[in-house]
């Protein structure tokens, strides 16, 4: 599902070259779930947005079900994302003034998928918020926005689902509750699942870990 090699991402650091990943490679097979873990700064959310195409490296290149995604403009990677790929951010990153069941059916109707609306309204269902459907993301508490955003992310069928910190900004009980969802869907769903966390415990639910440190592969 996802190859790697030797990804590299240098920035500008105030005039000279700042390598924030180096020489990564890896492979992910379909329906494994990865955990990628390492201190803070160690380039775990830069890797991520490499793997989604949301940035590209300085060196290497990344393969997507067999797609080269440097081989895309911006416009079919976009497209490439909406076909493969769910996302689930710490920030949860829900559209604020659409309700929870207009942010679900997002991507939908990107897709152009037809009964977006039904489609949603069962994800919600399923994460346990059908009664909260109707309520914008302010008048729901942390962990019910993260359960739209995991409706959300599922709700499309992706092969691929990227998830950053997604217990980051929630409370221990609360985070605790989001993880046994989210690997409880991946699992139904037969999802290939990539995880940046800095929780040990949660990365180990993983079928196997990648470690960062420095910008390198350990």
């Amino acid at each position: 599902m996802v190859e790697a090699a030797g990804l590299g991402r240098t920035v500008d650091g105030g005039g000279r070259p700042l390598a924030i990943l180096q020489d990564i490679s890896f492979t992910v097979m379909a329906g494994e779930s990865v955990a990628v873990v390492g201190a803070s700064g160690s380039g775990k959310s830069t890797l991520l947005g490499l793997l989604a195409g949301l940035d590209l490296p300085s060196a290497g290149s990344v393969v997507l079900d067999g797609t080269k995604l440097g081989a895309l403009d911006e416009d079919a990677r976009a497209l490439l994302r909406g076909r493969l790929l769910g996302f689930v951010f710490q920030s949860f990153q829900l559209l604020p003034s659409l309700t929870a069941l207009e942010n679900v059916m997002v991507p939908l109707e990107l897709a152009g998928t037809p009964g977006a609306t039904a489609i949603a309204r069962e994800w919600l269902a399923r994460v346990g918020l059908a009664e909260r459907e109707g309520h914008a993301p302010r008048h729901l508490s942390g962990g019910e926005q993260q359960r739209v955003a995991l409706a959300r992310a599922f709700a499309p069928g992706p092969r691929l689902v990227l998830a950053d910190e997604p217990t980051g900004n929630l409370d221990a009980a609360t985070g605790a509750q989001i993880i046994d969802l989210m690997f409880d869907l991946n699992a139904r769903q037969g999802t290939t699942l990539i995880l940046v966390t800095h929780d040990e415990a949660i990365a180990s639910r993983c079928d196997r870990r990648l470690r960062l440190a420095g910008g390198r592969l350990v």
